[in-house]
């Protein structure tokens, strides 16, 4: 096993709106080791992007608000570091591809300037020239011919803005990625291309990988580890093979069971019964009891804890309570 580079413990966040206290994030715990990816898998809503933000510390505040937990990243814990610690961080040491290339560019300046922008911002002792020249190599990185440079986001295709905003996160070497549904808004063929690209650059580089998708094929063909998030919490973490050959939890197997297959003719997908509950009335007991077709009394009453099994495979249920 690589060393360790992040570590979340208990991370709570939560949002203050007119309709009530939302509870995004509940008590999440995920480690990730250097050079690895991991696959984290939710339905919408169930707190994925909150988590990545709460990363780098980008919770909106107010409303949004960490309210409990630490993020150990290479032995610091980021919500005790001050604001300018944080900036000199982001981007040079962590850096995030959002979820939405359309509105992640500044639409007034070239794709060249806003790479070369983040390179001088966490190298000041480089020159304009040194600093186009490093946008440049980026942009030929990433599949995007240097004599663009001088582009404005709107001469690219969706597929091209979002090469350039894996251009802008990748330009210092992070030691962490975190992609936030890096392919959502792109066709299957630019999608395939898109993280065929975050793949190598990643192997060259060594870079750890946080990538947040609802789709369990991209997982599949990117990640060694999987973490699937419930209502706020991780309910199910192991390495790709025991998440996928080995499903413990309700909720995953719901998540397989939807997905459709080619081996069955089916009229209708496997939809799994009910809704996500109401963040700002989280149920007691187990946040997915109502939908569960395992679900007891105790369910309904008690909160189950994150269980690690014998072979490091971690489930939030309380059929496998005695093997923790």
């Amino acid at each position: 096993m690589s060393e360790l580079l992040l570590d979340i413990k208990d991370l709570s966040i939560i949002y203050s709106t007119e309709d009530g206290v939302v509870r995004a994030l509940n008590k999440a715990n995920l480690q990730l080791h250097k050079g690895e990816s991991l696959g984290l898998v939710g339905e919408t809503g169930a707190g994925k992007t909150t988590l990545a933000r709460g990363i780098m510390r980008l919770i909106p505040n107010p409303p949004g608000k960490i309210t409990n937990g630490e993020i150990i990243y290479e032995g610091k814990d980021l919500l005790k570091l001050k604001d300018k610690e944080m900036r000199q961080l982001r981007g040079r040491k962590i850096s995030m591809i959002f979820q939405d290339p359309m509105t992640s560019l500044n639409p007034v300046m070239t794709a060249g300037d806003q790479i070369r922008e983040v390179i001088l911002t966490h190298d000041p002792g480089l020159s304009k020239k040194e600093g186009r020249k490093k946008a440049e190599d980026m942009l030929e990185m990433v599949g995007i011919n240097a004599s663009r440079y001088d582009d404005y986001p709107h001469q690219f295709s969706g597929g091209m803005k979002q090469r350039v905003v894996i251009a802008i996160a990748l330009a210092c070497n992070p030691t962490l990625l975190i992609a936030d549904e890096p392919t959502t808004a792109l066709d299957v063929t630019i999608q395939a291309q898109v993280l065929e690209m975050i793949h190598d650059l990643k192997e060259k580089n060594n870079t750890a990988m946080l990538l947040i998708t609802h789709d369990l094929g991209v997982v599949a063909q990117n990640c060694d580890r999987v973490a699937i998030i419930y209502a706020g919490e991780i309910v199910e973490y192991g390495t790709l093979r025991q998440v996928y050959k080995n499903i413990l939890h309700p909720y995953t197997e719901g998540l397989f069971g939807s997905v459709p297959s080619l081996d069955t003719t089916s009229k209708r997908l496997n939809a799994i019964d009910g809704m996500m509950p109401d963040p700002t009335q989280l149920p007691k007991g187990c946040k997915f009891a109502d939908r569960c077709k395992f679900a007891e009394k105790r369910c309904l009453e008690n909160e189950p804890e994150l269980i690690e099994r014998a072979d490091g495979h971690k489930v939030r249920c309380f059929r496998y309570e005695q093997e923790g």
